[in-house]
């Protein structure tokens, strides 16, 4: 079966190269039992190259089962994917079969397995070695026949590096890469597929398809599209559903595309000034802990300077009208946030005015800027104020329910 055979089949649009190359390896590796890991942003359309391997595999007739690792509980994706015996644990009332045992003989698609916990990835990477697994709250093992695909929209390589995934499991499973192309590597598609959605949605809604003008279709393009394909039909349909006018111009269009510049999180820079995507909390946590002190230093140097020379006139009337100021007012920092969901925490730390208070050069003080110790200092005061609630503490943090448990049992904290 050729390239545009497969496009038709599964309804994909678009004739870029990277994405022509990524459908030729999927379908060259489908006929094979290889195992595949498909790599690419959030929304490019992931899931789809796993549905074309398993179709165009001698497995075709057996079962398919897609799952997301990032939904289930850190407790019971064991249980989902290798099975339990009955009281196993709490409420495991009767035997189930895991994933594993229930797709043999066919394909299982693995999504975001970056978010399986270690203990997890050791027993897949057992079951992609030697097809044996142990259920849950049993002793014996059990053999299993099934293709794995695997997917994340994460760099596993560095993953592998921050000790959060297993090296030979990521050799294991990247043994035929696939890398789907982001829909902003894909320009020449953009104005394809608007116009797919918009065609599909005119026939949904029972209207007619809406056209976009040259300005718009430039803006479209230039686009940075961020959620790719997804955030793309997304687009499609709000304006096919909400807008009065057929003929979409670059103003009408620009009130549905979210503004370029708005990442609130702080940003390093490289030496030929590309910005670093975070990839993970520490790093977020450790520029703004560093920005703080820094801040902090600058103010106290500031103020040292003013009241070893209290001669100078324009330093003493800065130095008066620093005593009216409250303490608290001078030393307090700017609002931390982390995350959509959190409440600003203010951090300050007190600051002497006085000429009479005793200040040494020599003698500078600091506070910690180790990350595990703010990081476990911010958890514990979130949990503190929501009163152990675990949903709340974890959207003021900005992370997952699931990451705050992992992280208190790293840290050791009890609740």
């Amino acid at each position: 079966m050729d390239i545009q055979s497969v496009k038709n089949r599964f309804g994909i649009i678009g004739n870029s190269a990277l994405l022509n190359y990524a459908l030729q390896v999927t379908e060259q590796v489908a006929a094979t039992d290889l195992t595949v890991l498909i790599m690419g942003e959030s929304g490019v359309g992931k899931e789809i190259f796993s549905q074309i391997i398993h179709s165009l595999s001698t497995r075709k007739h057996n079962s398919f089962i897609a799952v997301n690792c990032g939904a289930i509980p850190e407790g019971t994706i064991d249980s989902e994917l290798f099975g339990h015996e009955k009281g196993a644990f709490t409420g495991a009332i009767d035997a189930r079969k895991g994933y594993f045992e229930t797709a043999n003989g066919g394909s299982i698609f693995l999504d975001e397995i970056g978010e399986l916990p270690l203990g997890t990835q050791a027993r897949l990477l057992r079951v992609l070695e030697a097809g044996e697994y142990i259920r849950v709250g049993s002793s014996k093992v059990q053999k299993t026949d099934v293709r794995v695909i695997a997917a994340s929209n994460k760099d596993l390589l560095q993953q592998v590096q921050h000790a959060k995934f297993r090296e030979d499991l990521y050799y294991r499973l990247s043994t035929v890469p696939i890398r789907v192309p982001a829909l902003h590597d894909r320009k020449e598609d953009i104005h394809l597929l608007f116009r797919k959605f918009a065609v599909d949605f005119a026939e949904k809604y029972k209207t007619s398809p809406v056209q976009l003008s040259e300005d718009a279709i430039s803006l479209l393009i230039n686009y940075p599209w961020p959620g790719n394909v997804r955030e793309l039909k997304n687009i499609a349909e709000q304006i096919s559903v909400l807008s009065k006018e057929k003929q979409i111009e670059e103003k009408d269009l620009s009130k549905f595309l979210q503004p370029q510049n708005s990442n609130r999180l702080p940003a390093l820079l490289h030496s030929h000034g590309a910005s670093e995507n975070f990839s993970n909390e520490r790093e977020i946590l450790y520029k703004l802990f560093f920005d703080m002190k820094k801040d902090v230093n600058e103010l106290k140097k500031m103020f040292l300077e003013i009241l070893q020379n209290p001669s100078i006139t324009q330093n003493q009337e800065i130095l008066n009208e620093l005593k009216e100021v409250k303490a608290h007012d001078l030393t307090q920092t700017a609002p931390m946030t982390i995350g959509v969901h959190s409440n600003p925490t203010h951090h300050s730390m007190p600051i002497p005015f006085s000429s009479h208070n005793v200040f040494q050069e020599n003698v500078v003080v600091e506070e910690s800027l180790n990350i595990m110790e703010k990081e476990k200092e911010l958890i514990i005061k979130s949990l503190k104020k929501h009163k152990g609630k675990r949903k709340d503490a974890s959207l003021e943090l900005g992370i997952s329910e699931r990451t705050l448990y992992r992280k208190l049992k790293e840290y050791d904290i009890e609740e």
